[in-house]
This record gives C-alpha cells, structure tokens and sequence, in this order.
C-alpha cells in the first residue's frame, strides 16, 4: 500500500491539544483531510460512516482506549486492514507487546516531532 497524503485520517485522542498538534504535524506532511474522534466509541462511530486511509490513536481515553478500538477494528471485517498507529506517553515493553499482537501498525511515544510521524507513517506504507 502507498503512502497517499490525499488519503483521510481519522485522528483520535480525548486531548485537544494533542488532536491539534497531530493535525498540524500532518498537514505539514502534505494530508489535508484530517478528522478527530475524542474517544474510540465515537472513532468506530465515525469509521463506519467514512472509510479511513490510516488511524492515530492515543491509548490512554475513556470509555473506550485505544487499544480497545484496536481490537474492535481488527475483529471487524470491514475496518480489520485499516492501517493503525498508536500514540501514547507509556513506552512500557507490556504495552508495546500487547499492541503489536493486537495487530497495531506502529507505536510512537510522546513526545514526538514531525520527523518521527512522517517516519512511522512511511514505515507502515512501506510493508
């Protein structure tokens, strides 16, 4: 799969803030079409609605985390081969583990920078 910046992103953290950062980082990556969710609940909402060329999620969120949207996505037939990157303050090895079998992506650990998006984002488009 090719990394297409005219493809949508869907966006999801329960911190404006970091939903703005992550959304100006990309746009400076060249995406333009970028949608936010604060939670994984309203993200499924929002997936069954539009079809979404990459997710960026936070773990940390209620009700539903981002590891949880994770395993919600990768047991629906229809959003199962979404590329997913996790974002996430924990760099702990458990949760890394636990992502990666959960079928995440990528994983990048706040803070981060645009160097480092672009870097992961290309990495999940290079396979």
């Amino acid at each position: 799969m090719a990394l297409d910046p005219s493809m949508p992103v869907l966006v999801v953290d329960d911190y404006s803030t970091m939903v703005r950062i992550i959304r100006n980082l990309l746009r400076q990556l060249g995406f333009a079409d970028i949608d936010d969710a604060p939670d994984g609940a309203a993200a499924l909402t929002k997936m069954h609605l539009k079809r979404y060329g990459l997710v960026i999620s936070d773990w940390n969120m209620e009700p539903m985390t981002g590891f949880e949207l994770l395993r919600e996505m990768r047991a629906d037939p229809e959003l199962g081969d979404t590329p997913f990157i996790m974002v996430t303050a924990e760099s702990k090895t458990e949760n890394v583990i636990a992502a990666r079998k959960a079928g995440v992506n990528n994983y990048i650990v706040k803070p981060f920078n645009a160097q480092t998006l672009k870097a992961k984002i290309e990495a999940v488009f290079a396979k």
